[in-house]
């Protein structure tokens, strides 16, 4: 064989074996083209994707204002019967009304009993309070304008009620106190006329204040309280340690009321009747 023909031989066997080589890589390149263009694809979709509009959360509620403190309320110093008062033991209320008698307007002190005192105690037993004093006078209707100073004395209810018509004049809820209330014990202050207040001493069982002492000073009443001339007097009985006061002159050896207003201790007979007995009147 000649050197020539060999050599075209060899040619052929490569160009069938590069033939038979690139027959086999086009299926692998083909699917490497068309991963590539999956990919490119898939990142174009995701370059243009509008994302999703994000869903508005609600706001967390605002907190809650604290609540106010709760206001304390003074003890009231009048009431009405469209009202439930409530008060602890040893506080004092004034209850003022007018009260319609008819033709004839009695004084304060027929008018007083003319008022029931209706109690309730949660014990069970005895008072819920007292009315420590009373005064007023007509009105130019015809009727009674009265007041009452109402002393609480134990945990209960209350009532006022006006005979001739059962109108509920006050009512009232009384509850217990956390602070010590006083014995209820009888004392006795009287003016110096010069804007001195005294205590009446009557430790020594004294037959009227004239002959009592005072304190301090520890001088006689007829030294410091002259003849003919008139003094403020304040009584003391209560479990809420309210003054009751009035006015009287002295006459000699007695003394006698300026004005039969106020009442005292209309609810207190025994009191009344010392008080009396020590004033002469």
């Amino acid at each position: 064989m000649s050197k020539n023909k060999r050599k075209s031989d060899r040619d052929s066997a490569r160009a069938v074996q590069s033939q038979s080589n690139l027959k086999r890589w086009i299926p692998v390149v083909s699917i490497l083209v068309v991963a590539v263009l999956a990919a490119v694809v898939i990142l174009a979709l995701k370059a243009n994707r509008t994302p999703p509009a994000k869903t508005a959360q609600p706001l967390a509620p605002a907190p809650a204002a604290p609540a106010p403190a709760p206001t304390v309320t003074p003890a009231p110093t009048t009431a009405s019967s469209k009202e439930l008062v409530t008060m602890e033991v040893a506080k004092a209320v004034m209850v003022t009304v007018e009260l319609d008698f008819g033709a004839k307007i009695p004084s304060i002190a027929d008018a007083i009993t003319q008022i029931e005192r209706r109690y309730q105690p949660d014990d069970g037993q005895g008072r819920t309070f007292a009315v420590l004093d009373a005064y007023g006078e007509s009105t130019p209707d015809g009727k009674l304008h009265m007041s009452m100073h109402v002393s609480s004395e134990k945990p209960g209810g209350g009532q006022l009620i006006f005979k001739k018509t059962g109108e509920v004049l006050w009512r009232g809820k009384i509850n217990p106190t956390s602070q010590p209330v006083q014995p209820k014990n009888l004392t006795v202050l009287l003016d110096n006329g010069k804007g001195t207040t005294m205590t009446v001493d009557g430790s020594s069982s004294p037959s009227s204040i004239i002959d009592a002492k005072v304190k301090p000073g520890d001088l006689p009443v007829r030294d410091v309280w002259p003849d003919g001339q008139e003094r403020e007097l304040t009584f003391i009985y209560s479990a809420c340690g309210c003054p009751v006061k009035v006015f009287a002159k002295r006459v000699g050896d007695r003394t006698a009321r300026v004005s039969e207003t106020p009442v005292i201790f209309p609810d207190d007979p025994a009191a009344v009747s010392l008080i009396t007995r020590l004033m002469k009147w």
